[in-house]
């Protein structure tokens, strides 16, 4: 079989043009050759494409790429992450039904399960990864799904994919991981039992703060009743998002080399540093979860996180001292991003929950960029210099 870097190239649309790289494909809808043949293609009985609402070549050709780099059977693009995180669930469960989850969630994840949901009566509890034993008791008779997202954002907890494929299948749940963090390229949870993988195709899988875009990737029969929800509810992919995202996957494991290339020098040279009560990256030693990064990961992807002593004024401090890293709320950029989770992205939680997920004032999170490494070093440093 081709290798990850192989397929992310060269699986592409075709069309009777010979184009060496896949066109754009910018329309609405599709001519049938016949009425027999629009009739066949409404009813499933032949596959081709009939409105850029339900596929796309440039979808179809991104959804196979991913598909081949996460080992799953099939999948859906949707318009952005959010727009993935909600239909993986939407698609699949219905009034009266139960999630567990992880308790460290990106935060309009966090939302949805707490304000969206349970307006249609789909509740949910969340479970902490300290305490694998504790989930079998959160368990209730109408759980159908374990949601998790591994790494965590911000706080980069890891969670035992091996445990959770075992657990769910016990219990008969539907095992949906957000792989957005490690990208198809570090991680694989397909292979460790979840049945749906999502994710923001913004972050990494763009990789230049270009486009929206989302996916969920998974067992055929499952995507199957995903695909129905998304077909009628709308949440489509524009065929030019899809084509620029499948084009960003070619280069993506080379990225992702140079991502944790970088963040795992930035996280060694500032451990142990006098402004700092902690730096957290899965692939330091004295992260809680080493191990099992180190198991399940290729390498430690290139998030990390800066708790400076000091608190709130510290940590806005140091932000309006760099020079080069920008501050936005997006990740994955090939550029260098610096947010502070708690005033920004996770600000709607409250300081209780936020506190349950390790959400400090002083809590910083750094998406490394592809710069030279030293430039990288040199504005963290003299930002922590001069915030002091």
């Amino acid at each position: 079989m081709p290798h990850f870097e192989t397929d992310a190239i060269r699986i592409q649309q075709r069309s009777n043009q010979r184009e060496h790289s896949s066109a754009l494909y910018l329309n609405s809808s599709f001519v049938f050759e016949s009425a027999e043949e629009a009739r066949a293609m409404f009813a499933e009985e032949i596959q081709g494409n009939i409105y850029s609402r339900y596929s796309n070549p440039n979808s179809s050709e991104l959804i196979e790429k991913v598909c081949r780099a996460e080992g799953t059977e099939d999948g859906i693009a949707t318009a952005s992450g959010m727009a993935a995180m909600f239909g993986s669930i939407a698609s699949l469960l219905q009034q009266g039904d139960h999630i567990l989850a992880s308790r460290s969630l990106f935060g309009s994840t966090h939302q949805l399960l707490t304000r969206v949901f349970p307006k249609w009566g789909i509740t949910s509890t969340y479970g902490d990864i300290a305490d694998y034993q504790n989930w079998e008791k959160l368990l209730q008779p109408n759980t159908k799904m374990l949601f998790l997202e591994t790494p965590s954002n911000p706080g980069l907890e890891i969670i035992d994919l091996e445990w959770a494929g075992k657990f769910a299948a016990a219990h008969g749940l539907i095992l949906v991981v957000d792989n957005c963090f490690a990208t198809p390229y570090l991680q694989q949870p397909a292979q460790w039992g979840a049945h749906l993988v999502t994710h923001s195709a913004t972050k990494y899988i763009d990789g230049q703060g270009r486009v929206l875009g989302g996916l969920i990737l998974g067992k055929k029969e499952l995507i199957t009743e995903v695909r129905f929800f998304t077909r009628h509810t709308g949440p489509s992919i524009s065929p030019f998002n899809a084509w620029i995202l499948s084009k960003s996957m070619e280069t993506l494991a080379v990225r992702m080399d140079r991502h944790c290339e970088n963040a795992e020098k930035v996280a060694r040279y500032f451990a142990g540093c006098p402004h700092l009560d902690r730096v957290n990256y899965p692939f330091l030693p004295s992260h809680e979860q080493y191990d099992l990064a180190v198991k399940q990961m290729k390498a430690g992807g290139g998030v990390l996180t800066l708790t400076v002593k000091g608190g709130l004024q510290r940590a806005q401090r140091f932000i309006d001292k760099l020079q080069m890293i920008s501050i936005t709320p997006n990740l994955g950029d090939s550029r260098s991003i610096v947010t502070h989770p708690a005033s920004t992205t996770h600000s709607k939680l409250s300081v209780e929950e936020r506190q349950k997920v390790g959400i400090t004032d002083g809590l910083i999170r750094l998406s490394v960029g592809l710069e030279h490494h030293e430039d990288i070093l040199q504005d963290v440093e003299r930002a922590l210099e001069q915030s002091k």
